[in-house]
């Protein structure tokens, strides 16, 4: 493929930049968080208390994913997307003061709910620990303080819905550090004065919701679009969110219902097994949020507009494009965060009260959910082919037969790795699995649906990925091979010797994509004709 293949594209030169901003705000808000995590290690630990904390901050954050970032998210940029593109500013504002009330009343229920019910709460999500009274009382008490972060970050997450909307992502994107410096300062100025130091941390989750949702509130005025919440269910355009949010309250996060199965499960198993897969779970989420979430974000608006104007073409090499980014800044990370699974964690949390045993279980976890990452990206950017046609239910198709064959596996791998003693790892892997499955089954629906078309230079950009990838991992293992004293070292070696080995797996990745005759302008969107 050469240049004069893929002529210059405004539109593709701006999907890029946008990308690039969201990727570079999500790099540091990913970045602070693992230092959050690196704190808590060192003053939490991955004792029973960790494991109770972890299990009530991991239920808000399940929910509003459900409510705000994931469902709602979806079904709210396509309707709104039509309104700006049919309809007056007017218009939309009133679409927002009855999605907001409409939401915001919901959220505010559901919370008392949860705050009220919260030893059911804790039952539904952690019934292993029915038999320690003393584990389940204090899971249900941090549950009590977490349960309002809901209300709070889904609320965050509507303003940030409509700020992307209107191209504003920088702002929602900086918005998750927020909550990082709030726990930091939890962690390193509050825990040492409370018993047990963990419940600092759910004080901390709940005032980083307001801190959270209030640095949006600027950006929104700017815009005139601050909500004025109104309780109005037979708005439109709210019926026509309800209808196409129900259905994507299940389609859009099933591997976020997959992760929180992993949870529950683990409760099951022997203590410090939350906070491995937390911990885990943690790193990989970090290339998926710089690479998956970003490209996911900026496409959304956009093939909503490109499905509004009828633009069919536009549509399908939109998402060519968000799908080769994936293959490309993706496939490495995966692969690199396999091979350097341990000297990573190592370096980023064995400090403190964190063992070398801690580290070397959530190793295992990290390599078995590295292997369905680049799943996780491509679910990312192939739902969003759906939703923005409003199409719910064929996803909710998909997401109902990986959640079962995800469930069959966990008790399968489960059964089998508890026989090694590391029962949480057939967790990861049964959910990396199910990913794999999910994103394939995605990729075959568009394609028969033809929505979705190959672009020009596959093939080069499939050789060009496996020799490239290939290299780099022996540039990483030779390396390793060499510096091999990760445990020994103290954190100022293992942060200058795991930077060298990033940089050199980077450099040589790079290098063997020029070499196979790639270049900048073969990702950008070309033009439909």
């Amino acid at each position: 493929m050469s240049a004069a293949e893929t002529p210059k594209n405004p539109s593709s030169h701006k999907l890029l930049k946008s990308s690039a901003v969201v990727g570079v705000m999500t790099m540091f808000s990913r970045v602070l968080g693992l230092v959050r995590d690196n704190v808590f290690f060192r003053f939490i630990g991955a004792d029973a208390a960790a494991d109770a904390f972890f299990l009530a901050f991991k239920i808000p954050n399940f929910l509003r994913r459900l409510f705000a970032e994931g469902a709602f998210a979806q079904a709210f940029v396509p309707v709104m997307s039509e309104y700006r593109e049919q309809g007056s500013k007017t218009a939309v504002k009133e679409l927002i003061d009855r999605d907001s009330g409409c939401l915001g009343y919901s959220l505010i229920l559901i919370t008392f709910l949860m705050v009220v019910g919260a030893p059911a709460v804790t039952f539904i999500f952690a019934f292993g620990y029915w038999d320690n009274p003393e584990q389940f009382a204090m899971t249900s008490s941090f549950i009590r303080w977490t349960a309002p972060y809901l209300f709070l970050i889904s609320m965050t997450g509507f303003a940030g819905a409509i700020l992307n909307s209107h191209g504003y992502f920088s702002v929602p994107a900086i918005t998750p550090a927020l909550l990082n410096i709030v726990l930091i300062l939890a962690a390193v100025v509050v825990s040492p004065l409370v018993d047990p130091p963990a419940l600092a941390l759910a004080w901390g989750v709940l005032c980083a919701g307001f801190v959270q949702f209030a640095f949006q509130v600027p950006y929104l005025r700017k815009l005139q679009l601050m909500p004025s919440p109104k309780m109005d269910w037979q708005h439109p355009g709210v019926k026509k969110i309800l209808t196409l949010m129900l259905p994507a309250l299940f389609g859009v996060s099933v591997s976020q219902i997959n992760l929180t199965i992993d949870t529950i499960l683990a409760t099951l198993l022997p203590t410090g097994s939350v906070s491995w897969l937390y911990f885990s779970d943690r790193l990989s989420e970090l290339p998926l949020g710089v690479f998956g979430i970003a490209i996911a974000t900026v496409i959304l608006p956009s093939l909503s507009r490109h499905n509004s104007a009828d633009n069919s073409k536009q549509f399908a090499l939109t998402l060519d494009w968000a799908v080769r980014m994936i293959f490309v800044l993706g496939l490495p990370a995966a692969v690199a965060l396999f091979v350097l699974a341990e000297p990573i964690l190592l370096t980023l949390f064995q400090y403190g009260k964190a063992t070398v045993n801690d580290i070397q279980m959530s190793s295992y976890s990290l390599k078995a959910y590295s292997i369905g990452l680049l799943a996780f990206m491509l679910i990312k950017v192939l739902a969003p082919g759906f939703f923005s046609r409003q199409d719910m239910k064929t996803p909710v198709k998909i997401g109902v037969i990986a959640m079962v064959v995800n469930m069959v596996l966990n008790a399968i791998f489960v059964w089998f790795f508890v026989q090694k003693g590391v029962g949480h790892v057939g967790l990861a892997l049964a959910t990396s699995v199910s990913a794999l499955l999910n994103a394939f089954l995605l990729f075959i629906t568009l394609r028969r649906q033809k929505v979705y078309e190959y672009g020009r230079g596959w093939l080069r950009l499939a050789i060009s990925l496996l020799v490239s990838t290939v290299l780099m991992v022996v540039v990483l293992q030779v390396l390793l091979n060499i510096w091999d004293d990760w445990v020994v070292w103290g954190w100022l070696e293992r942060s200058w010797y795991l930077a060298l080995i990033c940089s050199a797996g980077l450099v040589v990745y790079v290098f063997g994509l020029l070499v196979c005759g790639l270049r900048l302008n073969h990702f950008r969107t070309p033009r439909s004709s």
